[in-house]
């Protein structure tokens, strides 16, 4: 099917794949060149015949799999029904109001799309325009729950089929979104056309008991089993910080003493615990600089005091709300003053903003983010800096949740500027700045061949980004150049297309977070932090 001729009603018509990923966006130099880009793989017989492949060719929900009779794809159907029904009337839904005015007002302008770094990724491909999923939903709402619609679905059977096909692909599509707001800023009614993909992950969830492992299993109940949404225990967690002691005398000859459990504390620090399993010199580059400036601060080893992930934000309300409650109940326990979350975007989001709507009075502790905190330790001269030890390009990646959605736009770029003398801004910025493509669960979302979705489309605007930030350098490997990414999530991201597009290997270019190049340019430390410049 043509892209351009692709409809909502075509969602609930039988093919073997909507659209082919194919005539995407290009990419600037040197990934324009022959050979430099991998081809998208093939969908698998076994993954077509079990799961939904027939949106894109690719899979994300690996817990929604085809019903075997009849009757199953009627419960299946019913239960989004019933579950479509509840988001529109659920006065506990926290975003009912906003949803309801994006439901009936959207004049379909098309505003949003050019915002949209997944639609622009695919070559303006209809099926990821932002509206696109908004139109099925209100054709699907219109059809059941509308005396125009149900007589319309009696007389002429409704303009859209909705059988299993067309909710699964629907429940694919909302996984095809970012949940990155860029299209909510841009609409000039105001309207967020991305809760539309939130609620009905929501249904999925919550009412029909289907969300990605990754972000379910592996993420929300492994977190309220063990304390941790990587697995990690109390125990194992006081043997990595002991670890990170140890490696901060390696790296820079100091020892530091770093604090767990402390009452009373200014400052309860927390990091998404993938920071300490895969990047565990960023929490030990958090401690040398609040040692070095004389911070009052700790850390929690309680079970889930010291992860500060919270998927639930993502796909279901309920499971979001339980992670929080008992991330609060651990600050609370230990008499801190404050929450500080360190360099994880959704966790901003998680504990910051949505937070807010389970917790009152009494019951919460003030959340505030490491950002303008750290800066206001460099502004006050508590922490000594050489910009020439950083003498290397830098980019600066805005995460979505940090800056678009919280307004933290000036002190990470105020601190880069103490730091390096080779910073170099991404194109656009700021609350402008595109999604890295890892976003509201990507990044950890490797099921079948949903991990090349992300580094292939929808991390393909941020590369783009990349490239255009170093595009004097890019093609000198003698040159390192760092993006500086000042997230957990949005580092995995990284991680992923800088291996994909084999950019490390190929072009030297590397990432990391904020503190990592703070504490490499700190006066006091003479040997160099970054371990690439070690090599």
């Amino acid at each position: 099917m043509n892209q351009k001729d692709l409809r909502p009603q075509e969602l609930g018509k039988p093919c073997e794949q909507l659209i082919q990923l194919n005539d995407l966006m290009p990419l600037s130099f040197p990934y324009d060149q022959p050979g430099m880009e991998p081809d998208f793989p093939d969908v698998k017989p076994e993954w077509r015949e079990k799961y939904c492949t027939s949106l894109d060719g690719c899979a994300g929900i690996d817990t929604l799999q085809r019903p075997k009779t009849e009757a199953e794809e009627i419960e299946f159907v019913q239960k989004f029904l019933n579950g479509l029904e509840k988001i529109f009337s659920d006065a506990n839904n926290g975003v009912l109001q906003p949803l309801k005015l994006s439901f009936e007002y959207c004049a379909k302008c098309n505003t949003c799309s050019d915002a949209c770094h997944i639609y622009k990724a695919s070559g303006d491909n209809e099926l990821y325009r932002p509206i696109f999923r908004a139109d099925v939903l209100r054709k699907i709402y219109n059809k059941y729950f509308t005396s125009g619609g149900k007589l319309y679905k009696k007389f002429i059977g409704g303009d859209i089929d909705v059988n299993w096909e067309t909710i699964a692909r629907l429940g694919e599509l909302a996984y095809r979104c970012n949940l990155c707001r860029r299209c909510a800023q841009t609409c000039p009614l105001g309207l967020d056309n991305s809760l539309f993909a939130k609620e009905i992950r929501k249904i999925f969830s919550q009412e029909m008991g289907i969300a990605p492992t990754p972000l379910h299993d592996k993420g929300t109940i492994l977190q309220l089993k063990t304390g941790s949404s990587t697995g990690v225990g109390k125990a194992a967690f006081v043997d990595m910080v002991e670890f990170m002691e140890e490696d901060i005398e390696d790296r820079i000859g100091r020892k530091i003493k770093i604090p767990i459990d402390k009452k009373g504390a200014d400052i309860l620090l927390v990091h998404n615990t993938g920071e300490f399993v895969a990047w565990p010199e960023n929490p030990a580059a958090f401690a040398i600089l609040f040692e070095e400036a004389g911070v009052d601060w700790t850390l929690s080893s309680d079970m889930i005091g010291y992860d500060s992930v919270n998927y639930g934000i993502w796909y279901d309300d309920a499971q979001a709300k339980k992670v929080a409650l008992q991330q609060m109940q651990a600050a609370k326990e230990l008499g801190v003053r404050r929450i500080v979350i360190g360099e994880c975007g959704h966790a901003h989001k998680a504990a910051g903003v949505v937070a807010d709507r389970f917790l009152y009075g009494e019951d919460k502790v003030p959340v505030e983010s490491w950002l303008p905190i750290m800066w206001d330790l460099v502004k006050n001269k508590r922490l000594r800096f050489d910009p020439n030890k950083n003498n290397f390009p830098i980019t600066l990646h805005d995460p979505c949740n940090m800056v678009r959605q919280m307004g933290i736009v000036q002190p990470q770029r105020d601190i880069l500027k103490n730091i390096t003398h080779q910073f170099r801004e991404m194109t656009p910025h700021g609350v402008d700045n595109y999604c890295c493509g890892g976003g509201s669960g990507f990044a950890i979302m490797n099921s079948f061949n949903f991990d090349k979705f992300r580094d292939k489309l929808s991390a393909r605007v941020k590369f783009e980004q990349i490239l255009r930030a170093f595009s004097d350098t890019i093609d000198d490997s003698s040159i390192p150049k760092y993006i500086c990414a000042p997230c957990s999530n949005c580092k995995g991201t990284m991680r992923g297309i800088l291996k994909y597009y084999d950019a490390t290997e190929k072009f030297n270019v590397q990432y990391g977070g904020l503190v990592e190049l703070m504490v490499n340019a700190l006066v006091s430390v003479d040997k160099p932090y970054l371990e690439f410049l070690d090599e």
